[in-house]
């Protein structure tokens, strides 16, 4: 039996299976058991609403700090189809990253469940030797779960969760995929890693000439075009891979940029360059959506997968470190949801909330009912303005990770409350901070505070033990 976190967390309890089980249930099954979801009935509304569900796009940076929007405080940067967005809809201010680098992030918003739960400790790489996750099989997505309830489904962009069967992003839910299988590209305008092509279109590998962020732009705008003449509801996530390395904007976006701000380093002047283009693209993608008609009934969200990375300059805030760190710097990222007559314009919540409380909040938008519990939590009604708080939890954070920093160990943080117990290094000790009083993580309390530390300490170990008896390699690194 696994063991549970604190009785205020739901935890998904699953049978475990070896991962050539898994994969030889998958092939017989098909998709047969993704069905852990269903359409609301008219008992299950207490209103009675029926009401076409609304559409859903879900857009997501890459490597997005959280100071790296003109509306979430840059002064040398511009980002006026965001701060159009926030405008228009909610801010969170407490909002995480389910882990401090790629892929964890996105398996919890596709499961709604810590990463570490559904296989994937830590990021899944091309090269098998430096992979440290794989997506477990059998796990319902949260395309899953819409495709059951009558939407039609679609991935734009980066997925950086498999590259082969069971683990394509039409395996897991997704009736449309146009983007890049693999983790980060090594040119923006080449789309390769390593060489290797991972442009597909479902599954044909495809080789389109332009810079990814536009491409996933103009790839986007088409897919709203097509599904506003079907009368399903839709699901887009559209995954762009800016801002992430390499820094590569296009020229007349840098020019723009210099010119603006004189005194930027040329250094920032990239990344600033960089977000504004993906900005500018995220803004296409809206006004499409406006001239589609599909506005009115669509709820948008928009984040980021982890913090910035400050060794390329970016900004995050008041938060301590970036990118692949346990501090606030690694795990705060950006948060707006916007969804006419239902999230008022310009409103903010103070809220805590992760990555994977997406997938149960848009699973109630869309009028699915969970039969089964998860470990993300609903924050529909802070969107829809209500002032109560979230569940009381303990929210953990949890990174494996290759190379000599790390040697295939794990980092890992956990919150209660103002508390934060962190482990940053595998190698160095664990720290505690209280982050009402410190916010930037500056003061460790561990010594101090001996009987907080055991506590959160021996929280952290349960997690763990919980994430431990899930497989996390392909069936080829067992054998």
């Amino acid at each position: 039996m696994l063991a549970s976190l604190r009785p205020c967390c739901p935890v998904l309890q699953v049978r475990l299976l070896s991962p050539q089980a898994a994969l030889l249930l998958l092939a017989l099954a098909g998709g047969m058991l993704a069905g852990a979801a269903r359409p609301a009935t008219a008992a299950d509304n207490a209103q009675g609403d029926t009401a076409k569900p609304p559409n859903v796009i879900v857009i997501l940076a890459d490597d997005l700090g959280f100071g790296d929007l003109s509306c979430y405080g840059a002064t040398d940067l511009e980002s006026p189809a965001l701060d159009g967005l926030l405008a228009r809809g909610m801010r969170f201010d407490n909002f995480y990253a389910n882990c401090c680098v790629c892929s964890p992030t996105r398996a919890s918003l596709m499961t709604g469940q810590y990463p570490e739960m559904v296989g994937v400790p830590g990021v899944i790489r091309t090269q098998p030797e430096d992979s440290w996750g794989f997506f477990r099989p059998f796990v319902p997505t949260l395309p899953d779960r819409l495709q059951d309830a009558g939407y039609h489904t679609a991935l734009v962009g980066k997925w950086h969760l498999g590259l082969d069967f069971p683990n394509r992003p039409t395996d897991r839910g997704f009736d449309h995929f146009h983007g890049f299988l693999g983790d980060m590209m090594d040119d923006y305008y080449h789309h390769r890693r390593h060489d290797i092509n991972y442009m597909r279109e479902g599954t044909t590998e495809i080789d389109p000439e332009g810079h990814a962020t536009d491409l996933f732009t103009t790839w986007a705008c088409d897919y709203l075009k097509e599904r506003a003449q079907q009368p399903e509801p839709f699901f887009l996530y559209l995954a762009y891979n800016a801002p992430h390395t390499p820094i590569q904007p296009p020229a007349d976006w840098l020019a723009k940029v210099k010119a603006r701000e004189p005194e930027i380093t040329d250094r920032r002047a990239k990344l600033v360059a960089l977000i504004e283009h993906m900005d500018d693209g995220i803004g296409k993608v809206l006004a499409c959506l406006k001239e589609q008609g599909l506005e009115q009934n669509t709820l948008v969200i928009f984040t980021s997968d982890n913090g910035g990375q400050v060794e390329v300059g970016a900004n995050n805030g008041p938060w301590r470190d970036g990118k692949q760190s346990m501090y606030e710097g690694g795990l705060r990222v950006p948060f707006i949801a916007v969804w006419p007559d239902h999230i008022q314009a310009g409103s903010r919540c103070d809220a805590f909330a992760l990555t994977m409380d997406i997938f149960p909040t848009v699973c109630a938008a869309a009028g699915v009912v969970m039969e089964e519990p998860i470990d993300g939590a609903s924050f529909l009604p802070q969107l829809q303005g209500d002032k109560a708080e979230l569940p009381e939890r303990d929210l953990y954070f949890h990174r494996r990770e290759g190379n000599l920093r790390y040697n295939g160990l794990v980092i890992n943080a956990v919150r209660r409350g103002d508390w934060k117990l962190l482990q940053n290094s595998p190698f160095a000790p664990q720290q505690l901070y209280n982050l009402a009083d410190d916010p930037a993580e500056e003061t460790d309390l561990a010594r101090d505070q001996p009987a907080r530390f055991r506590e959160l300490s021996a929280a952290l170990r349960r997690q763990l033990q919980r994430g431990g008896a899930i497989p996390w390699q392909p069936s080829t690194q067992n054998e």
